[in-house]
């Protein structure tokens, strides 16, 4: 067994009856998640034998139930896995079956069939009040309908939508209505748990009646949106300057019965969501500008890595340098030699003679003459014309 169904291949594989009921299982789970709830593998596989045509819908919804009932021992989430399973099973049968009635007594009746077994007041009117604390508002609460008035709610919209004409309405106008039908009377909250998976089912057969195939399969994903969408169709806070707005709820509706491909995003529907967006963007910016200045510093990293590049340039420049002063120290020294060499041959040779025989010129010659006679290596004796070299050993 396992806790994955690919519910799109048979949907895509394009057997009518295999699509339909994957459609109504696929509608089926997905509704548990706006309870936090999530089946069991045992539910997957036998969804997939109900599919493949191993067992009947009827069949599927006996197996789970004589499965807990064989189950001696529990864990402490047995219960809310038995409860996913059971009104899963029960919401794909309810999905599946031809008949609807309009009215608040078969709305009531769904709820009964879905939660017998599993809720004391499965089928009942709460008849005490409530209050539930909302991410989408923050913590805030809806106004729900007060517990001595729940049946007079009830029929008083479905006495409206009963005698609501469609007549000349456009789409949009027909979705805008349907919106605003399943808001109030889902803001009724009848029961004390479950209101939001009955009211779905319901609606769910309520716009088939009405020529919509409606694509149920969109609850398997957006479940959790559709119960924020409604709470934000039902939610007003003039002090905080926010109105109930169905336009959430209304782009649902266009995926499910008009095939629309919107954006369906929960954290849209935040009544803080401008505050939370620019929040992220301040957070975004401070990382944008955190990676410009590690940009900024890698730039400055590589501009003094270029410096030291220049820096090794110069240093090998002035190596360099230095081998030529050497090379041309060792030249130097060589052509010291070589004067001593040719005076010590011809002491009356002249400074213009000896850079005629070496190759040099006269005033380097004299340079080396001065040096030698420095370092007391050389010694002219007599005057600059008359006179003569001699070398010192």
């Amino acid at each position: 067994m396992t806790n994955e169904l690919d519910f799109d291949s048979y949907i895509r594989a394009g057997e009518p009856e295999k699509s339909e009921k994957s459609r109504a299982w696929a509608a089926a789970i997905g509704l548990q998640a706006v309870d936090g709830l999530k089946p069991s593998a045992y539910l997957y596989d036998v969804a997939r034998r109900n599919i493949e045509g191993d067992i009947t819908m009827e069949q599927a919804g006996r197996l789970v139930d004589a499965y807990y009932e064989s189950k001696t021992v529990r864990a402490d989430d047995g219960a809310r896995t038995e409860e996913a399973d059971k009104v899963s099973a029960r919401i794909a049968q309810i999905l599946s079956e031809k008949s609807f009635n309009f009215s608040p007594s078969y709305y009531i009746a769904i709820h009964k069939r879905l939660f017998e077994g599993v809720y004391k007041f499965a089928g009942m009117l709460r008849d005490y009040d409530i209050t539930k604390k909302e991410w989408v508002l923050d913590g805030d609460t809806v106004l729900y309908g007060s517990a001595f008035e729940l049946k007079a709610a009830l029929d008083y919209d479905f006495d409206l939508e009963r005698n609501f004409s469609y007549k000349n309405l456009s789409q949009e106008d027909v979705l805008h209505h349907l919106a605003q039908f399943v808001a109030h009377v889902w803001q009724i909250h009848a029961f004390g748990e479950g209101n939001t998976r009955t009211t779905a089912v319901f609606f769910i057969k309520y716009v088939r009646s009405l020529g919509y195939d409606a694509t149920n399969d969109m609850f398997m994903e957006h479940s959790w949106y559709f119960r924020n969408a409604l709470v934000r169709a039902n939610y007003r806070n003039l002090d905080k300057d926010i109105l109930e707005t169905t336009d959430y709820l209304e782009l649902f509706l266009r995926n499910l019965l008009f095939k629309e491909r919107n954006e369906l995003k929960n954290r849209y529907m935040h009544i803080r969501a401008d505050e939370i967006f620019e929040l992220q963007k301040s957070s975004d910016k401070t990382l944008e500008n955190s990676d410009k200045s590690s940009d900024k510093m890698l730039e400055s990293s590589e501009e003094i890595e270029k410096g030291s590049d220049k820096t090794l340039e110069s240093s090998d420049k002035i190596e360099k340098g230095s081998d030529k002063m050497a090379e041309s120290s060792e030249e130097i020294e060589k052509s010291s030699d070589k004067i001593l060499e040719l005076v010590q041959n011809d002491a009356t040779l002249s400074a213009q003679k000896i850079a005629e025989l070496l190759g040099i010129s006269s005033r380097a010659v004299e340079k080396q003459l001065a040096a030698l006679k420095e370092k007391g290596k050389l010694q002219r004796i007599g005057s600059k014309k008359g006179g003569y070299w001699k070398v010192i050993v």
